[in-house]
């Protein structure tokens, strides 16, 4: 029975670049996940008698938010509903599943990096049918739905199964819960050489992954242990918990400290690496040898050829505004297009349908393929063991090499996290002021090349996205980068990237602190970060 539910709107209801977040007890409020989910399906067309793939990366409220979800778009007269077993579906495996099976879109519950747990955050992010984000004229159409919103229809039932494979109708309607695990293996198994890597384990290469007790653990045991042979134990934290056993499930040096230091130690393991809250970024280390997430991008698009889903060659690289250029080097040298995109992964998804780019990279530690339309963190390490099995080299000699061909891109990004908003608003508009003034200005031995405001021409949609970042350009090949983050849930988070290159092989062994110490001192001077922020120094530096 279809029940029509009168509701009134919620203020900031707003999806950014991955949907909408907000504080658990937020989306825990009476009629806030439905207005939501009806807003959406109020914003599209056709889906009558469709499929809708739906999952999450188990954090707190999950199962409780799935329900709603499942019953409104039943309600609304979609056909049938895939759900991962125990609402569990990483974002990657959301994406493979709406392809695979030709669904019309997918609803993927997820706040990603963020922490989660009862006063966690949460959010929900709608994918379309090439299992990609929702471009922004579908967002916005759903921002503007929910603050004119006045009832929702839902189905009058009880609570489903979520853990019992299998189907269930009614009517003409099914629900469907898969394997969250199986399509996605299938993939990588077609994409990667198996029995090289399986042949790499038996040789004795160790691995460890955290899977940080988030939504890949269920992914890397069955691939990683049981497909590759990795040794029993390999995956660590392998089971999904709501609170993600009170971790920040953010694989970055500051909340996975702990495999930074393992990889340092005297015997420590040939790879360690990670994942996040739905598996969509990745964390590398090698014995002895970080490897960041540009440089990974570019490595990585260097060597795609070596996986048998890569063999004929990458068609183009493209990378967010704010990540390294060292793909730009890569791109060059093997003679393809480099695509300069916007922050958010959705920009990427028109150059991958058009065939334009096969490797996509972020500098957030997210990187991935046309194989889906989402950054993936676990085809990012297979990738990684791919290349290592298939090059016979450990990460230090793969990473020495690749800069001594290539240039150094040394690399930091500065957070400063939960600041007023108004402040980091008025820090960039001075900033954007600026602009034009700025070309050089000399301060020390740094002198500004020219600097901007990135915008961005969609070469397939032709689409503009303005007001994207402020980029500096220093005569030394320097690089400073500002912009506001959206995806954090209280006040503004800045972000400032500092980048220098180096193209002598003598000089590439400095510490990026060293490297990049002038340009990270000038970053905060030149945007008057403590005047606007308060802040002296970054909550965090990556």
């Amino acid at each position: 029975m279809v029940e029509t539910v009168e509701t009134a709107p919620f203020e900031g209801q707003r999806p950014g670049t991955s949907g909408l977040r907000k504080k658990t007890p937020v989306f825990q409020q009476p009629h806030y996940v439905a207005n939501f989910v009806q807003s959406i399906f109020d914003c599209l067309e056709g889906y009558e008698g469709a499929t809708l793939v739906v999952g999450g990366d188990g954090r707190f409220f999950n199962r409780e938010a799935i329900q709603t979800v499942v019953k409104i778009a039943l309600a609304n007269g979609f056909g049938r509903v895939l759900i991962g077993q125990g609402g569990i579906l990483s974002t990657p495996a959301t994406s493979n599943v709406i392809r695979q099976y030709g669904a019309f879109g997918g609803i993927i519950l997820s706040a990603s990096h963020n922490p989660g747990g009862p006063h966690g955050d949460f959010g929900i992010k709608y994918n379309v049918a090439n299992g990609g984000p929702a471009p922004e004229k579908v967002t916005e159409a759903v921002f503007a739905r929910t603050k004119e919103i006045s009832s929702y229809r839902i189905l009058k039932a009880p609570d489903f199964d979520l853990d019992a494979l299998g189907t269930t109708r009614l009517g003409e309607q099914t629900i469907e819960i898969i394997d969250p695990v199986a399509d996605y293996a299938a993939l990588m198994r077609k994409l990667f050489d198996f029995e090289r890597i399986r042949a790499l384990f038996k040789s004795g290469f160790r691995l460890k992954f955290d899977a940080m007790s988030a939504v890949t653990g269920p992914y890397a045991s069955r691939i990683f242990e049981d497909m590759l042979g990795a040794q029993a134990g390999s995956v660590l934290n392998a089971t999904p918990l709501p609170d993600f056993g009170g971790r920040h499930p953010d694989p970055n040096l500051v909340h996975a400290k702990h495999l930074l230091d393992l990889a340092m130690s005297p015997d420590g393991p040939d790879l360690c690496a990670a994942s996040d809250g739905d598996g969509d970024r990745n964390l590398v280390i090698g014995r002895g040898r970080f490897v960041t997430p540009s440089d990974s991008l570019a490595i990585i698009a260097a060597n795609a050829h070596l996986a048998p889903g890569y063999a004929s060659g990458v068609k183009g690289i493209a990378r967010s505004m704010p990540t390294s250029r060292a793909a730009d080097k890569v791109a060059e040298k093997i003679g393809v297009a480099l695509y300069e995109t916007p922050t958010g992964w959705k920009f990427f998804g028109n150059l991958l349908d058009a065939g334009m780019a096969t490797i996509c990279g972020e500098e957030s530690a997210g990187a991935g393929s046309d194989h889906v339309r989402e950054k993936d963190g676990l085809w990012a390490v297979l990738m990684w063991l791919n290349i290592l099995a298939a090059r016979g080299e450990g990460v230090d000699a793969v990473v020495t090499k690749h800069w001594a061909e290539h240039g150094r891109n040394y690399y930091a990004r500065h957070d400063y996290e939960e600041v007023e908003a108004a402040g980091a608003d008025e820090l960039m508009q001075t900033l954007r002021d600026a602009l034009p003034g700025l070309k050089g200005e000399t301060f020390g031995a740094l002198r500004i090349a020219g600097a901007d405001d990135f915008a961005y021409h969609d070469p397939v949609d032709g689409s503009d996205s303005a007001r994207q970042g402020i980029r500096v350009h220093f005569e030394d090949d320097g690089r400073i980068v500002y912009r506001l983050s959206g995806t954090g849930t209280a006040g503004a988070t800045l972000r400032v990237y500092i980048e220098r290159y180096e193209p002598d092989p003598a000089r590439q062994q400095m510490t990026t602190q060293e490297a990049l110490a002038d340009l990270a001192r000038l970053s905060q001077e030149l945007a008057g970060i403590a005047r606007f922020t308060g802040r002296k120094a970054p909550s965090v530096v990556t």
